[in-house]
């Protein structure tokens, strides 16, 4: 393991701790005395993506990352939120125990997921998702979401449609006079 700092390749181990399903370790440049940290991870067999059109890929965990970060961008979520949010999709993925899922299973856990965590990163992952292709079928999605959460806000967030927005609009109008 090379050191962050100096790029020396010798460090000693200070202190290793299990979480789980991966070790944590604690580590000191021989060189520059720098302490890191690194993870290992036990690999898993072989999983493949079923694309769309046909395709196998090799599951990357870095892709299910990205995508779901850039869902999140700019969200109040939790430091390591996004990370314990791809541990388990991939935990649940491995315990299907199939060796190809196709994408669209893989997006239904993450759809199911964000929705438990954060309506906004819900929202543009499901435009992805989706496809939606017009308006409408992105405010479905939203009214969908509402009613199945009865519109109470996650904690720390805003709500998605605010109680006057939520009232008819004759109730509206009415309430204006």
């Amino acid at each position: 393991m090379k050191c962050p700092s100096c790029g020396e390749p010798e460090s000693k181990v200070i202190d290793s701790r299990s979480l789980g399903d991966e070790i944590r370790r604690r580590r000191e440049c021989e060189k520059c005395r720098s302490r890191f940290t690194t993870y290992e991870r036990l690999e898993n067999r072989n999983l493949y993506v079923i694309k769309k059109d046909g395709r196998r890929e090799e599951f990357s965990r870095e892709k299910l990352f990205s995508g779901i970060r850039k869902a999140c961008e700019k969200r109040p979520l939790p430091m390591g939120a996004i990370d314990k949010l791809v541990e388990n999709i991939e935990v649940e993925l491995y315990s299907h125990g199939k060796a190809e899922i196709p994408t669209t299973v893989i997006g239904k856990i993450v759809i199911d997921k964000l929705a438990d965590i954060d309506h906004i990163a819900y929202i543009r992952f499901a435009s992805v998702y989706y496809e939606f292709s017009d308006i409408s079928t992105l405010k479905q999605a939203v009214d969908n979401l509402v009613d199945s959460r009865t519109g109470a806000p996650l904690d720390g967030q805003l709500p998605l449609i605010s109680a006057e927005d939520i009232i008819s609009p004759k109730r509206r109008n009415r309430q204006r006079r």
